[in-house]
Order: C-alpha cells, then structure tokens, then sequence
C-alpha cells in the first residue's frame, strides 16, 4: 500500500498541477504562462472588435434580434463541438457556475452593450471595458480569495483611470442613458469571466463557454424566433460579416481562448491584458467604421502598455 500511493503521487500531482485554478496561489510554469499570456491575448483581440462588428450588425438586425441569433449559432457552433469530440455533460455540481458563465457573458454583456450602442458610440462603450479588468479582478477576489500584492493594484488602478479618461475624452465627456446599461454590463461581465476562470481550471475552457452556450437554446432559439417576427432585417455585407463575427469570434472562440489564458495565468492577471482592449476597439472603429483618433491616443496607449508590464510582473 505504502509503494503503490509513493507511485501514483507524481501522476497525482501533476493533474492537480493542471486542474486547480491558477487563482489559488498554484505556482505556474513559465511555458505554462507564456501560451497562458498569448490565448488571454487572442481573446481580447477578438473581443476588440466585438464593438464595431455590433454596429455592422445593427445596421440589418434589431438590438434583441442580433443577440439573439448570435447566442443560437455560436451555440450550434459550440453544440456541433461537443458532439464531434463526444464530451460528456457536465457534473451536476458545475452547472450552477455555467448559469453564472450563461447569465453573464452569453446574455448579460451582448444584450445590454448591444442597447447601448443604439445611442452611444464605440469610443464611449468602450469605457466599459476599460473598468472591466478593475472589476474582474474584484470580484476574483471576493470569490475565490485572490489577494493581488500593492504593485498590481496600484498598476491596475493607474491603468483603469488613463483608459477611462481617454475613453470619456473621446466621446466628449458626456454621459448618456446609455450609461446604465454599460455599468450593468460592466458588473455581469466581471461575474461572468471569474466564474468562467474558476471553472476553466476544472475543465477545458472551450467547454466552459460551449456548455454555458447550450445551456441558453432553450432561451436563445424562442427568443430569436420573437425578435425576428417583430423587428424588420435588412441584410446586407456589413450586418452579416458583424453577425457572423460577434457569434462565432467573439461569442465562443474568443471566449475559448480567452478562458483557457486565465486558467493558466489567473484571473487577475488576464483580466488586465484588457486594458489594451479599448485602445485595439478604436483602431479597430477608424478602420472599419471611418471614426477619427486625436493625437491622445498614443499617449494613453504608452501608458496603458506600461500598467500592463506591472501587473504582468506583479506577484499576488
């Protein structure tokens, strides 16, 4: 008995390694953290364009239509995945998180930032996601203990505020109606992410964000259909290339690469690659929507890209 546990006690070790939550103080290796960096860094990438793929989509879709049939393919998408590589349903235990994942990022943030681009521009959204590392990594503290040291919270907060001061100049320091449904978005978003983090260090983060996916059809497909009866579509180019981004890019394989970047470096940490988001959204929104940049742009950019140089060194 003592020589078969000596035996298997490596093996154990070594899934543990990979399968507790990052969060939790396991020490990381440094390959591990590197791919970790780059798959959070895709993520945000694809969610960099989410906004301006979402004023491509409103210029054929209704506000609730277009989050709708995005919600019902990226779940066909994420559906076809599971069965293909015949995964099987998630352990009772989990689904309570996957409602979290479901509740925050499949439903929560598309429809309440897609009602708030109707009246708000891409620059002012973009606040949004500018608080939205500051708040992830407040609520991975208050769920999981996470205690990120003095560095990384000053880096954070220093980060956050020259995000949000650069987003609020560009849309000319006015506050909308807008604003509440980007601040609800800013707190579902957060919640949705750290729960999305803590169970991507228990399973595959791709199947994290597909079974939360298929957990909406029974939601998402009635209410397509509802949306779709009573909310003209005029399709074209650019509210097609807009569906078809914010549901397979940004709704599951931005999602995926995403979630997998935080089990392997943390919650904290990922959640501040974010901060270069909105920066990427505006380049994004002068090349695809025709939006101009004044020159405070490089600046905050230079600022942005140091805050993020600290927390990534920072040690929790």
């Amino acid at each position: 008995m003592r020589a078969q546990s000596s035996a298997t006690t490596p093996s154990r070790i070594a899934v543990d390694s990979k399968t507790r939550p990052t969060g939790a103080g396991t020490p990381v290796p440094a390959a591990s953290r590197r791919t970790g960096t780059l798959l959070a860094a895709l993520g945000v990438v694809a969610f960099s364009l989410t906004f301006p793929a979402t004023v491509w989509g409103l210029e054929g879709f209704g506000p609730w239509s277009l989050v709708a049939v995005r919600s019902v393919l990226a779940a066909l998408i994420a559906g076809a995945c599971l069965l293909a590589l015949r995964v099987p349903l998630p352990d009772r235990r989990h689904l309570a998180g996957l409602a979290v994942v479901a509740a925050g990022v499949v439903v929560g943030f598309p429809l309440l930032t897609t009602l708030a681009l109707q009246t708000s521009t891409t620059a002012h959204a973009a606040v949004v996601v500018g608080l939205l590392p500051l708040t992830t990594a407040l609520f991975s503290a208050l769920r999981m203990g996470t205690r990120p040291s003095r560095t990384f919270w000053t880096a954070a907060l220093a980060g956050a505020a020259a995000v949000v001061a650069f987003t609020v100049q560009q849309s000319g320091g006015a506050l909308t109606t807008a604003d509440l449904y980007l601040f609800g978005a800013l707190l579902v978003c957060a919640a949705g992410y750290t729960e999305g983090g803590r169970l991507a260090g228990v399973m595959p983060g791709w199947q994290v964000i597909g079974w939360a996916l298929v957990l909406c059809l029974p939601l998402s497909v009635p209410a397509a259909a509802l949306a779709l009866s009573y909310e003209p579509v005029r399709l074209s180019a650019h509210s097609v290339a807009g569906l078809l981004w914010v549901a397979a890019g940004s709704q599951f394989l931005g999602l995926v690469v995403w979630y997998r970047g935080m089990a392997a470096i943390g919650i904290p940490k990922a959640s501040q690659l974010q901060l270069a988001q909105p920066l990427l959204t505006l380049v994004w929104s002068v090349l695809l929507l025709g939006e101009h940049l004044t020159v405070a742009a490089p600046l905050t950019a230079a600022a942005v890209l140091v805050c993020i140089a600290v927390t990534q060194r920072a040690r929790g």
